[in-house]
């Protein structure tokens, strides 16, 4: 147990722990096949006490991709906050590993894309919301670049969510299966150079 944990109620604790266990089981039989009675089971509690904490089996799916997304954008962070790296670094190590971490999840957890197909159709919040969260951590790198003078974007905000949806395709799962990880790299580090090519053409103009 984690430090932060130690300061969570029971309430909360337990919650962590039927998403742990939900998602295990969504992993291997995939989200169409588990039930509400089935994670009960794997927790040794009833089905009605499983009700007191989630509503439905769509909630614990949710709760289950937040996670998921969640730690994708730690892993982001972590790029955008590294020392020693340019704001055009920072920007190719982003979507690189944006796309392993994508392809990682999808080689290895193949019915995890049932999931995020579910959540996508039914609560799409929460994707909007970590796209949100994806579209701030490129704007931040944006913002180190205008500081540096690498970059001089004048909407920083807009040209983010632009940066953002040029990865569609190293994020949509019906996509993964068309290349190998080491073809997306290479897709995506071509994308890297135009957008970095624009972005850098732009400041020329200024000069």
């Amino acid at each position: 147990m984690t430090e932060n944990n130690t300061k969570l109620s029971k309430s909360e604790l337990k919650r962590i722990e039927i998403i742990e266990i939900a998602e295990q089981r969504f992993r291997e039989y995939g989200y169409n096949k588990t039930t509400m009675a089935e994670i009960a089971d794997d927790l040794s509690m009833s089905a009605a006490n499983l009700y007191r904490f989630f509503r439905s089996k769509q909630d614990i799916a949710a709760a289950c991709a937040e996670r998921c997304m969640g730690e994708l954008c730690v892993c982001l962070s972590v790029v955008v906050e590294k020392e020693g790296l340019t704001a055009s670094e920072k920007l190719r190590a982003f979507v690189l590993e944006d796309v392993r971490y994508t392809h990682e999840r999808a080689a290895n957890e193949p019915k995890v894309n049932e999931l995020i197909a579910i959540v996508t159709r039914e609560r799409k919040e929460v994707i909007l919301s970590k796209i949100g969260s994806q579209c701030e951590l490129i704007a931040e790198i944006l913002k180190q670049g205008n500081d540096s003078g690498e970059f001089s974007v004048a909407d920083v905000e807009k040209t983010s969510r632009t940066i953002y949806s040029s990865l569609t395709l190293f994020e949509v799962p019906i996509f993964l299966p068309l290349f190998t990880e080491e073809q997306f790299e290479v897709m995506a580090s071509d994308l890297v150079d135009l957008l970095l090519d624009g972005l850098k053409s732009r400041l020329k103009q200024e000069k």
